[in-house]
């Protein structure tokens, strides 16, 4: 795997005619979609029909899209550090992006353990990230290349001593994942990108030659940082090889994940891909190693259905390097996100319009299509979400519904959203029956998963539709009114009492509320202010009390549905039980 010489530029940002027409498509008029005036009222078996327009901004959304590049170094003379900074966070959002690529380079420990200064360090970073709604893209790694050719010895560190460093920074992993998105494999090599290594290969001069021993070396930092990360979190390798080699897998689509293994949280579903060579040569210098080429290439299309895939661009390589070529390889291989930085003669070649679609289009789309809102026997909310993105979101993505209501709030779960494909459109589904009752208004929520951060709106999912995001709450509302009702209140039921027995005899509730009758609920009361219970199912016209000690009885009977009770019936005329009348014996 021959890598190539990158000087990283300074970033530059969005040209004038991308930011413009980025942040303009930004701010969306009202919704012209609306429901009928009536909307909601579930007893009916008529869905209430309600369909989006679609909204042509690039929406900036968490995990995916551009990133920055920013790294920091910890040199052996101290110097090199550079913490996160806020304000540039803040800027970074305001052209539309929330990920940054972090490269941590650990120079000065490449013979001595981690210490508290760089752990204190990395972990003010993470916060301020996470105050900036801003996620990471991590790697480490303990030596920056130079001048070409490179020569060893080129500087990083032994297998131990990385092997050590990964346990030391597993705490810090675990109690920051919240704002992690994914971890490179780095460590290795120059850039942390596993090619000139003086410990990974048996011959730093020949790096291109990796033994078994090699590839064991290379698949235990793999394990370790997954180890390190909770199950949530994936790691990306820098070749397809690494991951085949690491789990004894095949190329070609035959060896990628399989549906079952996809987001199962096992070892070889958390490991993805990233392309620092991306469209820089039919191998893309070395990151495609299979023979033929095509096979890698069918592994990853089929593999990063289910695992991270970005990177960067490194050199102009026409016409694979141009927008034609580009898109449709960023679609083929589910990119979720590219460096906005480098390169740039690549970037620029795509024009201005195109960088805006890359914007668009990088990971996962969600657009609302239409919700339908059904009553009757089995009153159910179903929504229409096609993903017009060119991957599914990577990290576990929980979806709800949600209704506000005269009562507080409601939210019943639609499933993981990882499982929306791109170029799919999904219909989700979720039954009111239980719902307690009244009139809610209805949202889709698509916060991220983690408590932490879980109710702050920058880490939740917008869908790309007119007038229907609510940013204070980071909601989507669905523009559905709802109202759900209990059954009428059942007529005046009759008593009768035949020696201690008291029967209660009733008719159905004239209609039965936003779902069907679960039962009924047969109070029994005495003068002297005694009661007794009986619920009976929902067929059930009468209620038998047996034993009822003597004295003046009367009864109401209240149905039940999903939403909750009924309005109690008008009390019965009064039962009388006279002593020693016993139906029953002792």
């Amino acid at each position: 795997m021959h890598l190539p010489l990158r000087t990283r530029v300074a970033a530059t940002l969005l040209t004038a005619a991308v930011a413009a027409a980025t942040m303009a498509a930004a701010a969306p008029a009202a919704a012209t979609a609306a429901a009928p005036a009536d909307s909601g009222h579930a007893a009916s078996t008529d869905p209430v029909v309600v369909t989006y327009e679609e909204n042509d901004a690039a929406i900036a959304n968490p995990a995916r899209g551009w990133y920055k590049h920013t790294e920091t170094h910890s040199r052996a003379d101290g110097s090199g550090w550079t913490a996160l900074d806020a304000a540039t966070l803040a800027s970074y959002r305001e052209q539309g992006i929330t990920q940054i690529l972090r490269v941590v380079y650990l120079e000065r420990y490449v013979d001595a353990d981690l210490d508290a200064q760089l752990l204190d360090a990395l972990t003010a970073d993470f916060q301020t990230a996470r105050e900036a709604g801003v996620s990471v893209i991590l790697r480490f790694a303990y030596v920056q290349g130079g001048a070409w050719p490179y020569t060893p010895p080129y500087g990083d560190a032994t297998v131990e001593r990385t092997l050590s460093h990964i346990q030391q920074l597993t705490p810090l992993l675990r109690a920051n994942a919240d704002v992690i998105e994914v971890v490179q494999n780095g460590f290795v090599g120059l850039w942390g990108e596993g090619y000139y290594t003086d410990h990974f290969v048996a011959d730093p001069a020949n790096p291109g030659v990796v033994t078994e021993e090699d590839w064991a070396n290379r698949t235990a930092v793999t394990e370790a940082l997954l180890a390190a990360l909770p199950e949530s979190r994936s790691v990306q390798v820098r070749t397809m090889l690494s991951k085949q080699q690491a789990f004894d897998r095949p190329t070609g689509a035959a060896g990628a994940l399989t549906e079952a293994e996809g987001f199962s949280g096992s070892p070889v579903a958390r490991v993805g891909h990233h392309n620092d060579c991306f469209l820089a040569a039919p191998d893309d210098w070395g990151t495609f190693l299979s023979d033929p080429l095509s096979l890698d290439q069918e592994y990853l299309e089929a593999d990063t259905r289910f695992v991270p895939m970005g990177g960067e661009t490194c050199n102009v390589n026409p016409p694979r390097s141009e927008w034609a070529s580009a898109s449709a390889e960023m679609a083929r291989y589910h990119y979720s996100y590219l460096n906005r930085d480098y390169n740039q003669d690549v970037l620029n070649s795509w024009g201005a319009g195109n960088l805006v679609e890359v914007a668009k289009n990088l990971g996962y789309r969600f657009v609302l299509k239409q919700s339908r809102v059904t009553g009757g026997p089995a009153p159910t909310l179903e929504i229409d979400v096609r993903n017009e993105g060119w991957a599914a979101p990577y990290n576990e993505r929980p979806a709800y519904v949600v209704l506000d209501g005269p009562e507080g709030r409601v939210t019943l779960p639609l499933g993981d959203a990882r499982t929306w494909a791109p170029g799919e459109t999904t219909t989700v589904s979720v039954s009111l029956a239980t719902v307690p009752a009244g009139r809610y208004t209805a949202s889709l929520a698509l916060p991220a998963a983690e408590p932490s951060i879980a109710a702050d709106p920058r880490f939740a999912i917008q869908t790309a539709n007119v007038g229907t995001w609510v940013a204070a709450d980071g909601v989507n509302d669905l523009q559905q009114t709802i109202e759900l009702s209990t059954p009428a209140a059942v007529a005046k039921p009759r008593i009768a009492a035949d020696g201690s027995d008291v029967r209660v005899s009733f008719s159905a509730p004239s209609t039965e509320g936003s779902s069907p009758l679960s039962g009924y609920r047969v109070a029994l009361t005495s003068a002297s202010g005694q009661s007794r219970i009986l619920e009976v199912g929902a067929t059930a016209s009468q209620a038998t009390f047996e034993d009822v000690p003597a004295g003046r009885w009367r009864a109401t009977v209240t149905a039940v549905n999903g939403q909750g009770d009924a309005e109690a019936s008008p009390r019965s005329a009064t039962a009388v039980v006279h002593p020693g009348r016993r139906t029953h014996g002792e």
